[in-house]
């Protein structure tokens, strides 16, 4: 696994990974919303996650930032002609418009996930997020493109974000932006991949891929690194993606 989770965290992962989207911006607020957009519809095909991420960077100007604290409501109306597969216009405007809310009022994303540092794991911060996050007026459906973990999701999505803005940037794949939050309290992006070959390698043995799976992988990847648990994501990724194992 260490040696697995060495050879996967390279740049070369970048090339075909969303996570080269918040690569091409340099400030941190354009990679924090770059990067959570980005991992907000990474599921499916990844050429296709990729694609449409840039589609809606070129939405938003190529500038992430500036376009949630400054767009008024007419600068919105184009966003509606975004698509990939269930997230639609709709959720794109509301998640721009609760995002400027975020940095308004909370301090801004990283601010929001540093409000409880008391806890081991980070879960309990990503469901309240989930609340603070659709504290404005919206559609119904639009909650469905944030997990609960607490509501036994694995939260694969903001799972991944937080890998990426958490975990060092020193093999130059993940960012480090977040400084006051250890990788230690970090959570596995549960996927079919990753848990396929957690099962294989008897890392797993819960068959559906939810809250509580989430939470025994987390335990036995701490055994293995209690520092940087996280790291075997690149592992067990790159063992189900590239080598079908």
């Amino acid at each position: 696994m260490d040696a697995k989770a060495e050879q996967y965290e390279h740049p070369k992962f970048l090339e075909a990974d969303p996570i080269q989207i918040p690569h091409r911006f340099s400030r941190k607020e354009d990679i924090e919303i770059s990067a959570f957009l980005t991992a907000t519809i990474a599921w499916g095909n990844r050429k296709s996650i990729i694609n449409n991420a840039s589609r809606m960077m070129e939405f938003l100007e190529q500038s992430p930032y500036d376009f949630v604290t400054n767009h008024t409501e007419t600068d919105l109306e184009p966003l509606q002609a975004f698509v990939h597969r269930t997230f639609n216009g709709d959720d794109l405007g509301y998640f721009i418009k609760a995002l400027q809310h975020v940095y308004h009022i909370h301090g801004g994303l990283e601010g929001i996930f540093q409000q409880d540092l008391t806890q081991d794991s980070l879960q309990p911060s990503i469901s309240r997020f989930k609340n603070l996050f659709f504290e404005l007026p919206h559609q119904q459906r639009t909650q469905k493109h944030v997990s609960d973990p607490l509501k036994g999701s694995a939260a694969k999505r903001i799972n991944m974000f937080l890998r990426w803005m958490v975990r060092p940037a020193d093999k130059g794949v993940d960012f480090g932006l977040w400084k006051d939050i250890s990788p230690s309290r970090l959570s596995c992006p549960l996927d079919v991949h990753s848990g396929n070959v957690a099962r294989k390698l008897k890392l797993l043995k819960r068959k559906q891929n939810d809250a509580k799976a989430l939470a025994e992988l987390d335990q036995n990847l701490r055994k293995l690194d209690a520092s940087d648990p996280v790291k075997y994501d690149f592992a067990l990724f790159g063992l189900g993606v590239f080598e079908k194992f």
